[in-house]
């Protein structure tokens, strides 16, 4: 089945040259995924009220070249604009508890977050969390520029996993008062993992994911690469990814999405800024779905995992089951044509998305995307967009 990446930030309106929906799902397509949900940040306005989203979903209906749905935005003054945005049909709220490094986009105090929990556990959504926290983070961060030290390892230690398990762990706390569903999204330490299987086994209602970034690479790559590979948690020491590649074996993640978190050459400019100034995100949205191909290619893993965690989860749990994350009769024919017996090296001609540094480029997959069809039409086929007018649509969760 075609992917569901459930995180993506495609910042249009208003930030549309760091990326918009008609090269942002251009580069979907040509990664095999048919339904991605836009997150409700890095645009201007941010998705946070029903005008911000009228707004965004004319825009995707209008340009997109395969289905999305969209996320609402939890932020100090928006509890009110909660049930309006539920009814008109976004697919859950986000919630940041670290700063966002987005002034249009606030990042949830303590009583935000106990609040809208009770209001979205009431509305029946799911809340998904970016779970840092803000207090060890800022204060890390503050110390090492005050210092001077601002090298990747500086980096990496201003934004330690136990600022992500803190955070985990309050949330968890926070949904057990409430008793609100919570997405828990790029986690990318077993510490948190540990937490939040400790929180499903008391039968909590919690999924997680993870993106491939976290699993394909890790902080030597910030090292040598620079801003480049910059993103919020950062990418961890290799003893760490190992950690994480050994608990997505053992099924301990929900789904894999691409945080795809892109922007204009001069914010990661590393003439112009250091580690902790640059745009902390990673480019990489087309290749999700490869990326856990070539992990399961490497460890043995069944390809119906691949298909679990890419699209039959994220179906199953932001309630889309009706039409998606599967084949079979009566479902939409949302479909990634795969060769595993073809490579696939990363360029910045082959790679749609409208701002090419990414991560990835040079990277070789073991496999390639052969054709995607949305609904039965072919988008992508050999390498290319074949389809003349964009054919996607604002998908909504069943209520």
């Amino acid at each position: 089945p075609g992917m569901i990446d459930v995180h993506v930030h495609f910042s249009e309106p208003g930030r549309e040259h760091w990326e918009g929906f008609h090269t942002g799902s251009m580069m979907m397509a040509a990664g095999g995924c048919t339904t991605y949900f836009d997150m409700p940040l890095n645009g201007i306005p941010s998705t946070i009220n029903q005008d911000a989203l009228d707004q965004k979903a004319s825009i995707g209906n209008e340009k997109s070249y395969v289905d999305f749905s969209l996320w609402g935005g939890l932020v100090p003054g928006n509890e009110q604009e909660l049930e309006p945005l539920a009814e008109s049909g976004v697919i859950g709220f986000k919630a940041f508890i670290s700063t966002t490094g987005n002034k249009e986009f606030e990042a949830a105090d303590d009583m935000t977050l106990l609040n809208g929990m009770k209001t979205i556990a009431k509305l029946n959504k799911v809340l998904a969390l970016h779970s840092e926290s803000a207090a060890i983070t800022n204060w890390l961060k503050e110390e090492k520029e005050r210092e001077g030290k601002v090298s990747a390892d500086d980096y990496l230690e201003s934004r330690p996993i136990i600022a992500e398990v803190e955070a985990v762990e309050r949330a968890i706390y926070y949904a057990e008062l409430t008793g609100c569903p919570l997405h828990f999204v790029h986690i990318s330490s077993a510490r948190a993992i540990e937490k939040i299987e400790q929180a499903k086994q008391r039968g909590m209602n919690i999924t997680v994911e993870t993106c491939p970034h976290y699993l394909l690479f890790n902080h030597g790559h910030l090292k040598e690469l620079g801003t480049i590979a910059k993103c919020a948690p950062p990418l961890r020491e290799e003893e760490e990814q190992q950690k994480l590649i050994s608990l997505l074996i053992e099924d301990k993640f929900d789904m894999i999405s691409s945080d795809h978190s892109p922007c204009t050459y001069d914010l990661k400019d590393p003439k112009v800024h250091n580690l902790f100034q640059a745009w902390g995100g990673i480019s990489g949205g087309q290749f999700s779905l490869l990326s856990t191909i070539e992990l399961a290619v490497k460890f043995d893993i069944p390809l119906e995992k691949v298909a679990k965690w890419t699209a039959s989860s994220p179906a199953e749990r932001f309630g889309l089951t009706d039409h998606k994350g599967k084949i079979t009769e009566g479902a939409d024919a949302d479909l990634a044509i795969v060769s595993l017996d073809e490579t696939y090296t990363v360029t910045e001609e082959n790679y749609f998305a409208k701002n090419k540094q990414s991560l990835y480029i040079n990277h070789t997959f073991p496999c390639r995307i052969i054709g995607t069809l949305n609904k039965g039409n072919v988008v992508f086929k050999d390498g290319e967009i074949v389809i003349e007018n964009p054919v996607g649509s604002w998908v909504k969760p069943k209520a």
